[in-house]
């Protein structure tokens, strides 16, 4: 990976071994499966490979889904996985003419295919491909028309012939927009506000590619086009949900009203469109969530198509430099996942060493990486202590060395000079600008600096380091009053002339 902020937020996964069994035990994959496992050595099936209709009962009642109202369609979509995932082979009959195609007489053979035994002694990766490759022709139906609509053009153009304007159906737009969709839900996965766990409300994932960033209030045009992306997305995930890549909480039928052959919701989703709307109502619009298996199929797709999509745990084996180049952009809890696991494979000594080492510098990336360092070590256990007190009187180091030798409870920590403090404090503001801006904690930690320190700007102004200037300005931002904040632009001035 470049030293480049990555396209996408690393994310966090399971093993394979675990992401496997959950892919066994999707509904649609578990049921294609003890479908094929029927078809056993041969099954009559029609001109397709479709299994015909007494058949058909058969496998629903076999799947225990004969009491669902939908019961016939997902066993026919479970066939058609088989089908498509190679779970279960097609043979058509020679002699098998025209007429056969259109009764329901069999024209063809189906039997368990070689990829049923994938499922049983194939290994966690093998499992995984065979479901990704099913995953992708649920993806391509989702994505597809209403086979309504193309019945209804076939009947009314009496030609054969499919105007897909004229059922405003654009297929690369239909991808693109689902595409979208999943990689937004896979962002606000990797930023820990979004999961199977903390659901996303519909209205605000269509909103999110829809609305405009600049727009304060939607359009009613707007609001109408988000209440229709929103009906085409229930669809869509309601197809999805089976193959085990969403949990998804449907809208709710009582919202949806019939205009004129189609779905619109009945009432407006104005208020409902913000980023995360608190309001426990907002459910009833439609709740949706990555699992992690569908973490794990999003991140494949775009390594795929090459977006840098990154996981957690990719840097176990980096050196320390590309460690702390990364750890600045991870999002909450990633930044000590990956150090852990990148500390896991050395020894606590050789880590730190190592950590020091790289967080040295003067670029504008050097306090982030710092700090990152700081991060890191804090995880470390006294067995590195010695690492520590080797870099106690280095100017860039000294500091937050001796942070971590008092976290720590060691004794005979040498004083720190006003100028190693200073340093460290205008290193540690220079680190959290950088990596969260101007937020009311870096607020709360300017104004407890200053009121600790009488003159703190007399001597910040002084200090040797490439953010001074930057940093004091900064300061001069945040602090609520407006004395101080003239004395903080005054000693930034001072900083700039003095470099």
């Amino acid at each position: 990976m470049s030293g480049d902020r990555p396209t996408m937020p690393p994310v966090r996964l399971p093993s394979d071994a675990e992401l496997a069994r959950d892919a066994l035990s999707a509904p649609l994959f578990a049921r294609a499966a003890k479908l094929a496992r029927w078809a056993g050595e041969g099954t009559p099936v029609g001109a397709g490979g479709e299994l015909l209709a007494g058949q058909l009962r058969d496998a629903t009642e076999l799947l225990g889904l004969d009491d669902e109202e939908d019961g016939t369609a997902y066993a026919a979509e479970a066939w058609q996985l088989a089908l498509d995932t190679g779970l279960v082979e097609f043979t058509e009959n020679p002699d098998a003419g025209a007429a056969d195609a259109d009764a329901d007489e069999p024209s063809g053979t189906a039997v368990a295919g070689e990829e049923l035994a994938t499922l049983t002694s194939g290994s966690p990766q093998d499992i995984l491909e065979l479901w990704l490759g099913g995953l992708e022709t649920v993806l391509a139906d989702a994505a597809a028309p209403d086979l309504g609509d193309l019945v209804e053009q076939l009947t009314d153009s009496g030609t054969g012939d499919i105007d897909l304007d004229g059922i405003d159906w654009n297929p690369e737009e239909e991808a693109d927009f689902l595409d979208g969709i999943l990689g937004n839900l896979y962002l606000l996965t990797a930023l820990d506000e979004g999961s199977a766990e903390r659901p996303v409300p519909l209205p605000a994932l269509a909103a999110s590619m829809i609305v405009p960033d600049d727009m304060d209030e939607p359009t009613d045009d707007v609001l109408e086009e988000v209440s229709d992306a929103m009906m085409r997305l229930d669809d869509q995930f309601r197809l999805l949900a089976p193959t085990g890549l969403v949990e998804y909480r449907p809208v709710d039928e009582s919202l949806i009203e019939v205009v004129d052959g189609e779905g619109h919701i009945r009432e407006s989703v104005d208020g409902v469109t913000s980023e995360l709307p608190e309001d426990e109502d907002v459910t009833r619009y439609g709740m949706v969530g990555l699992t992690p298996l569908g973490v794990f199929a999003v991140r494949t797709r775009m390594l795929d198509a090459g977006i840098d999509a990154p996981a957690v745990g990719d840097l176990a084996e980096a050196g320390a430099e590309e460690l702390l180049a990364a750890l600045p952009n991870h999002p909450g809890t990633a930044v000590r996942d990956e150090a852990e696991m990148w500390l896991a494979r050395r020894t606590p000594l050789d880590a730190a060493r190592e950590l020091l080492a790289a967080a040295r510098g003067a670029d504008e990336e050097a306090p982030g990486r710092r700090l990152a360092c700081q991060q890191t070590l804090s995880l470390v256990g006294a067995e590195a202590e010695p690492a520590l007190r080797e870099v106690l009187d280095d100017p860039q180091l000294g500091g937050l060395a001796r942070v971590w030798l008092a976290e720590h409870g060691a004794t005979d920590i040498p004083e720190p000079g006003e100028t190693m403090v200073f340093w460290l404090t205008i290193d540690t503001i220079a680190a959290q600008l950088a990596a969260e801006g101007e937020t009311e904690e870096l607020q709360g930690l300017v104004e407890s600096l200053v009121g600790r320190h009488s003159g703190f700007f007399d001597a910040a102004w002084k200090v040797d380091h490439p953010a001074t200037a930057d940093v004091l300005e900064a300061m001069g931002r945040l602090h609520p009053d407006r004395k101080t904040a003239k004395e903080a632009r005054k000693a930034a001035f001072k900083a700039r002339s003095r470099a």
